[in-house]
C-alpha cells in the first residue's frame, strides 16, 4: 500500500520537503492506515508529521470512544494531536454536508497541508453518486487529489490494501455504527451497488478512480479554454457550445451565483443569442446579468440589513443564517462556531466602514480581508459580522477575532448555520 501512496504523492507532486503534514484522522481503517504509513515514511519524505480529529458529537458515546481511540493511538507513537469538536445540526443540505462543513471548518484553521484518507474506493462512490445526482464532467471527475491545503495520498489505494496493511502491522482500528446504515446515499451505494460491479469487474473501485482522476486532467483543460479577457458575447458565441457552458458556469460564480445549475446556463445562454442589444437576465443572489450592446455586465442589488440584536441564550436568523447563542461548556474555534465573552449588546449585521479583525497573521480592515480573500464585491454585504460595544468579534466562514477568543469560562459558544432562504 505505501508503495502506491508513495507514487501518488510523487506523480501530483502532493509532499514536498520540509512540509507540515496533518492526518485527518477519524480512528477507522483508512485513517489509520494513512496516518501510521506517513508515519513509517515521515523521515523518508522528511516532512513534519501531526493529526487532528474532530468529535462531531453525534454518536453519543461512540463518538467519545473514537476520540479516546486517537489519542491513545497518537500517544503511542507521539505523533502531536489536535481535537476540537462542536454539535453538529443538520442543515439545509442534510447531516452529513453539515458534518463535513464542520470538520473541514476545522481542519482549516490548523497550519500546513492537511491529509485526508480517502481511497480509491471512495472515490469511485462519489463518482457515483454524481452520476445518480446528473452530473457532467467535472462530478465525473469525483474527488480531487490536492484542494488548497487539502491533499488526498491514499486515492491510488483501495479498501482491500488498507485492511491488509493494518493487518501486515497489526493496527486496530475502530467502527463508525453509522456506515452500516442505508440512511445516507453512499451507504447505500457502498452496501449494495459496489458489491455488485465488482462481481462484474473486481478492479472497479481502482478503475473507475483511475478514469476520474484523468477526466479531472480533461476538464481543466477544457475549462481554461472557456476563459475569455473579456465577457464579450461575439467572442462567446465563436466557443463551441461545451465552452461556453463552462464560461457560463465560470461567469456566473464570479458574479456572485454560488452554485450555477442548468437552469442558469440556459437562461445565460439566450441572453447571449438575444436579438435584444440590451436585454437582462435576473440570478439567485440578486444578481442581474444585463447586455450592453457585445458586452456583458453585471450588478447586484446592494443589500439592505439592518443590525439585529443576538439574545444568549438565543437564536437570530439573519439572511440566510441562523445565529445560535449559548453558554459555553466547552472552548470551540471554528470559522463558523466560536467561544467568545462578548462586551455589551451582541449583534448581527454587515459589514461597516472601519470595520477590522485580527486574525492569526495579524489585523486586516475587513475590505482587504475580503480581497485577499478573493470573494466577489457583489457578496461581501451578504457576509454576517458578529459585533459588539468593542467591535468586531466574528465573521461568518472566517472565524472570530483573536484578541476575542475567549480563554476562560464564562463565555458564550457563537454557531452559525446556512438555513433555506
Amino acid at each position: 500500500m505505501w508503495n502506491k501512496l508513495q507514487a501518488f504523492i510523487r506523480e501530483y507532486q502532493l509532499i514536498s520537503p520540509g512540509d507540515k503534514v496533518c492526518c485527518a484522522v477519524s480512528g477507522g481503517a483508512d485513517s489509520i492506515a494513512m496516518l501510521f504509513a506517513l508515519y513509517l515514511l515521515r523521515e523518508k519524505l522528511d516532512i513534519d508529521l501531526s493529526a487532528a480529529h474532530f468529535n462531531h458529537h453525534l454518536r453519543g458515546v461512540e463518538s467519545d470512544r473514537d476520540e479516546e481511540f486517537v489519542r491513545t493511538f497518537c500517544d503511542r507513537y507521539d505523533i502531536p494531536l489536535t481535537v476540537s469538536g462542536a454539535a453538529v445540526v443538520s442543515g439545509k443540505k442534510g447531516l452529513e454536508a453539515a458534518a463535513r462543513d464542520a470538520r473541514y471548518g476545522f481542519l482549516n484553521t490548523l497550519p500546513g497541508k492537511i491529509a485526508t484518507a480517502h481511497t480509491a474506493d471512495d472515490n469511485a462512490e462519489t463518482v457515483l453518486m454524481h452520476l445518480v445526482r446528473g452530473t457532467g464532467l467535472k462530478g465525473l471527475g469525483g474527488i480531487a487529489p490536492q484542494n488548497g491545503k487539502l491533499i488526498r495520498p491514499m486515492l491510488s489505494v483501495t479498501r482491500q490494501e488498507v485492511l491488509a496493511f493494518n493487518q501486515e502491522y497489526n493496527l486496530v482500528y475502530v467502527s463508525d455504527s453509522s456506515n452500516k446504515t442505508d440512511d445516507f446515499l453512499r451507504n447505500r451505494l457502498r452496501h449494495h451497488v459496489m458489491p455488485l460491479l465488482r462481481q462484474e469487474n473486481p478492479c472497479f473501485g481502482e478503475n473507475t478512480s483511475q478514469m476520474a482522476l484523468r477526466l479531472r486532467q480533461d476538464e481543466k483543460v477544457l475549462s481554461d479554454l472557456s476563459v475569455l479577457e473579456k465577457p464579450l458575447v461575439s467572442r462567446i458565441l465563436e466557443l463551441p457550445q461545451a465552452l461556453q457552458n463552462r464560461f457560463y458556469a465560470a461567469f456566473l460564480k464570479q458574479c456572485g451565483v454560488k452554485e450555477p445549475e442548468a437552469e442558469h446556463l440556459k437562461l445565460l445562454h439566450k441572453l447571449v443569442i438575444s436579438n435584444n442589444p440590451s436585454a437582462k437576465a435576473n440570478f439567485p443572489g440578486n444578481v442581474t446579468v444585463s447586455r450592453n450592446y457585445d458586452l456583458l455586465e453585471t450588478q447586484t442589488e446592494k443589500p439592505k440589513f439592518t443590525p439585529q440584536e443576538i439574545s444568549c441564550p438565543g437564536k437570530a436568523v439573519w439572511n440566510d443564517t441562523q445565529i445560535i447563542c449559548a453558554p459555553a461548556e466547552e472552548f470551540v474555534n471554528t470559522p463558523n462556531c466560536f467561544t467568545v465573552q462578548p462586551q455589551g449588546k451582541l449583534v448581527v449585521r454587515t459589514r461597516e466602514t472601519g470595520d477590522s479583525i485580527r486574525l492569526r497573521g495579524g489585523s486586516k480592515s475587513l475590505k482587504k480581508l475580503f480581497i485577499d480573500k478573493k470573494i466577489p464585491a457583489n457578496l461581501r454585504d451578504f457576509i454576517p459580522v458578529i459585533a459588539d460595544d468593542a467591535g468586531v468579534l466574528a465573521v461568518a466562514g472566517i472565524g472570530a477575532d483573536e484578541n476575542r477568543i475567549a480563554r476562560q469560562l464564562p463565555a458564550v459558544t457563537i454557531t452559525l448555520k446556512q438555513i433555506k432562504e
